[in-house]
């Protein structure tokens, strides 16, 4: 396993160090952060057609981020693939993230976000980038909750277009040889085990249809978040180290009650101040052959962001570990002796067949 990183998205501002690339990366490296993960919304860290058009362009970027010590872990098209797929219930909620002329058009929003993934697939491959975090988008999640009892066929009909929506993507991203991790999420179609599966089960399997696995997310909705990693350790080929803790309640419970963040019994919290067991998490990951980045996103209701990258960082390293080249107790196996073998099992010669 490879880090620690950090996800940008959290530390874009309009002031410096935080408006720019070169001020984002310094930031990471003091902070003890040796890749980031770049999302491709924001002109000022990665000019994304560019990327996909111009290996200079991409050469210039890792040169860029390689003199600080740093790697692009991945690249997050999180909010076009939100966008790819969106209920018209919450269309005018993220249509902000898109270009203003495209406002209160639909389709050309839909079209934009699809374009926007060919090219991160593009810019994946130009930057030699094995992973890319996104989202699924959601064309369900106003019928999360079944009553009225939804009619037969609605999910199956939904998965049928969430699939006919990402299944030339996921071939876009085949060519570029990089996966696209979907961060399992609430409000995303895409959101836990189940989902994710019936969602395979629709794109045939795709073998480029991944997990970006989020501990956080499963916490809040009372999933075991590590078993989750022995279950589906063959499609995690992203990692956010993010924490939360759920506060069980007398007056609201997993839905939040539309309170604030601060308020709700299920929050997210900086790294250690949480419920996760991330020592469990990290040795799940590590025996299963993990070889991704593990990046912090911070997403803290109580603590700063700064302290947050900081401790981040440095919480990260200690749980990062090399499995051990041979088993502890071989010294005390003795060498291999066909003869020793039939002694210990209690076979003759004439028993060794």
């Amino acid at each position: 396993m490879k880090g620690p990183g950090l996800f940008l998205a959290q530390y874009v501002d309009s002031q410096p160090p935080f408006d720019t690339l070169n001020g984002l990366a310094s930031f990471a490296a003091e902070c003890g952060f040796t890749a980031v993960q770049i999302p491709t919304t924001d002109s000022r860290l990665i000019d994304l057609s560019l990327a996909a058009h111009s290996r200079d362009y991409c050469d210039e970027l890792r040169g860029l981020l390689a003199e600080r010590g740093l790697e692009i872990s991945e690249l997050s098209t999180h909010l076009q693939g939100q966008l790819l797929a969106t209920h018209p219930a919450h269309t005018a909620l993220f249509e902000h993230f898109a270009p203003a002329e495209l406002h209160g058009r639909p389709q050309a929003l839909q079209e934009w976000a699809a374009d926007q993934l060919q090219l991160a697939a593009c810019a994946s491959r130009n930057l030699g980038l094995s992973a890319h975090a996104s989202f699924s988008g959601s064309l369900l999640w106003p019928y999360l909750y079944p009553w009225p009892a939804r009619p037969p066929g609605l999910v199956e009909s939904a998965f049928r277009e969430l699939a006919r929506r990402w299944r030339p993507l996921l071939d876009a991203f085949d060519e570029a040889g990089t996966d696209i991790c979907f961060e399992l999420h609430p409000t995303e179609d895409l959101h836990d085990g189940a989902s994710f599966e019936r969602f395979l089960d629709a794109v045939d399997h795709h073998p480029r249809a991944c997990i970006l696995y989020d501990p956080s997310h499963l916490l809040l909705q009372h999933i075991d978040y590590v078993a989750f990693v022995h279950r589906y350790h063959e499609r995690i080929r992203a990692f956010h180290v993010k924490d939360a803790e759920y506060r069980m309640s007398d007056r609201t419970g997993v839905y939040g009650g539309y309170l604030d963040w601060v308020d709700r019994a299920g929050r997210f919290r900086s790294v250690g101040d949480g419920q996760i067991a991330f020592d469990q998490i990290f040795s799940a990951l590590i025996q299963h052959g993990y070889a991704g980045y593990a990046v912090l996103e911070w997403e803290c209701c109580l603590k700063d962001r700064m302290r947050g990258a900081q401790e981040g960082a440095a919480f990260i390293r200690r749980h990062l570990f090399e499995r051990p080249d041979h088993a502890f107790d071989r010294f005390s196996a003795g060498r291999s002796d066909p003869a020793l073998i039939n002694r210990l099992l209690g076979l003759g010669a004439g028993d060794n067949r």
